[in-house]
Parts: C-alpha cells; sequence; structure tokens
C-alpha cells in the first residue's frame, strides 16, 4: 500500500482540511502542471458530493485509498481530477478547481490551443486538458509517475468561500484559494 502522506499533506485526513492544506502544493502530470491555487472539498456526508449516494461504476475511485486519482467527465464534456481522502470506503476527495501553469507551459498551451496562460488551467476542465489527465488515471495513485507532489511554500495565505456550479449543500465554504490569486476559475468574494 502507497503512503498517504504526500507533499506534507495527510490525505487521511478530513476533505476540507486537505483542500486547504492542497493549496500552494506544486502538481506535475507527466512533467506538467503547476501550484494548486482553487480547489473544493467534497464527502460522503455531504449531499453535493458524486460519493453521496454510495459507490457507483462513475465515482467507483471516489471509495478507494487515500492519495490516489479520481477522474470523471463533468457534463459529458470535460475531465475532472480529484484527489481522493479518508479511509478507503469512506468516499470523499478533493476537486483541483485551478492551477498557476509553471511547468510545460508550451505542452499545456498546444493541449488547450490558446496562448493566454490565464485559460490554460482556471477551470477544472481546463486544467485536465492542460495536463492531458483523462479517465486512464482513474484509481492512480498520486505517489507514483505519472503524478508529482511537491509541498506548498510556507506562509500561504488561504481563503474561502462556498462551492461553485452545485445545487446542493451551496453554503457550504468547502472552496479554497490562494488569496490575490489571478490564476483561480472565479474570483471569491
Amino acid at each position: 500500500m502507497s503512503s498517504t502522506i504526500l507533499a506534507d499533506i495527510d490525505f487521511l485526513a478530513p476533505s476540507h482540511l486537505v483542500a486547504r492544506q492542497l493549496i500552494g502544493v506544486t502538481v506535475l502530470v507527466d512533467g506538467v502542471g503547476g501550484r494548486i491555487v482553487e480547489t473544493e472539498a467534497y464527502d460522503g456526508e455531504d449531499p453535493a458530493s458524486h460519493s453521496y449516494s454510495g459507490p457507483t461504476d462513475r465515482n467507483f475511485a471516489m471509495f478507494g485509498p487515500p492519495a490516489h486519482a479520481y477522474v470523471y467527465r463533468s457534463y459529458g464534456i470535460h475531465w475532472c481530477l480529484n484527489f481522493v481522502c479518508r479511509e478507503e470506503g469512506h468516499g470523499a476527495g478533493v476537486l483541483i478547481r485551478a492551477l498557476e501553469p509553471v511547468t510545460g507551459i508550451e505542452t499545456m498551451a498546444e493541449r488547450r490551443g490558446t496562448r493566454d496562460h490565464w485559460l490554460l488551467c482556471s477551470g477544472p476542465g481546463k486544467l485536465c486538458q492542460a495536463l492531458g489527465v483523462t479517465r486512464d488515471l482513474n484509481g492512480r495513485s498520486l505517489a507514483a509517475a505519472p503524478f508529482e507532489l511537491a509541498p506548498a511554500p510556507s506562509g500561504i495565505d488561504v481563503v474561502s468561500g462556498p462551492r461553485i456550479g452545485i445545487s446542493k449543500a451551496v453554503d457550504v465554504p468547502w472552496r479554497f484559494g490562494l488569496a490575490g490569486s489571478r490564476w483561480v476559475s472565479k474570483p471569491f468574494r
């Protein structure tokens, strides 16, 4: 079994704690990626979570071991990358909403079809396209290739607010971001 501690974060912790701690962490997929600037937490007891109604063919990875990827397609169009938290069988995770592009920017620009750096990773679908994330990575360990995580620098200032694009538990403040970052998908209020 792989370690549950990566980039100085214990992925056995509740998803809202992991989501906050992921701000500033660098994530690379096959050497392409950047600094996480926006996340959202989801838990099995949360009606907005894919895991709320129990395991399905779509969400089975969310119930898997912590520190693994849960990749799903949103609206049948965009891939979304989540990091699984809590103990196996619980069903919790963190949606990676936005990155500040740092490494492999030319590859990201080619995949996204834009030179505008803000448009590369400023949303979960955009960042998956930029990083080349597909369903093939569903259930894969974050501790092994193609993933690489590096700890956040100290002194990160994190803001929080309600999650985006959900219709249940809309007031839960489990969206986290790097304070003042221009790379988030939508400003925090």
